[in-house]
């Protein structure tokens, strides 16, 4: 406890700076995700190209690899001063929306292909089709492994500390170089990091529970 008291400060930007992180890949995440999703069970070729290229491509890419391109080559080719939460944030997202992607299109595989055929037959398009017939019915199956995916995305954000991100593990490292005790450190850290994965556990179960109350 002394160790957690003692340097509170340190613990509180680290747990901030990993919720932060976490929170906003998590939205670009899904925000992709639909994006590439939606790509992916498109009528248009190369929609569907666009949509398996990017899935393939980060699901096979390590994910240390997308931290060193964000950093030490987008800033310097694309986009100089971005700052370093941003580009992680970048690499979290970008790699996290490729398994968002895969969930949410085996959702859309579980809706029978009568309903897209009933909407296309009254006039809606492609996109309308999705948004207000295919995503709704799908969003029950897709709630459970999306909770998985983003729970992993909170762990994953352990690399960003050693991009010049201030978070848990790299407050952890802080704090051992400096020669405090490791075991106590570890601890408070994991101790930090179940507070956000049994948080979001438990947000995506209360979804689920209102998705069975709809049904």
């Amino acid at each position: 406890m002394n160790v957690l008291l003692d340097h509170l400060p340190q613990f509180r930007d680290g747990f901030i700076g990993t919720l932060s992180i976490t929170a906003a890949s998590a939205v670009l995440a899904l925000v992709l995700g639909l994006l590439i999703a939606g790509f992916r069970v498109s009528p248009v070729p190369p929609l569907r190209f666009f949509g398996t290229l990017w899935v393939t491509l980060l699901r096979n890419t390590p994910l240390t690899l997308l931290f060193l391109v964000s950093t030490f080559i987008v800033p310097q080719i694309l986009f100089p001063g971005m700052s370093p939460f941003l580009l992680a944030t970048l690499a979290l997202g970008f790699y996290t929306s490729a398994f968002v992607c895969e969930a949410v299109r085996s959702g859309i595989n579980t809706v029978p292909l009568g309903q897209a055929e009933a909407a296309r037959s009254i006039g809606m398009t492609f996109f309308q089709t999705l948004r207000i017939i295919i995503l709704p019915q799908a969003t029950r199956t897709v709630l459970p492994p999306l909770s998985s995916i983003f729970i992993a995305l909170t762990k994953n954000s352990a690399i960003a500390g050693a991009f010049s991100v201030t978070e848990l593990f790299g407050v952890q490292k802080l704090l051992t170089d400096k020669g405090i005790d490791i075991i106590p450190t570890f601890f408070w850290v994991a101790c930090s990091y179940l507070v956000i994965t049994f948080s979001i556990s438990g947000i995506f179960r209360v979804l689920e529970r209102r998705m069975e109350v709809a049904r």
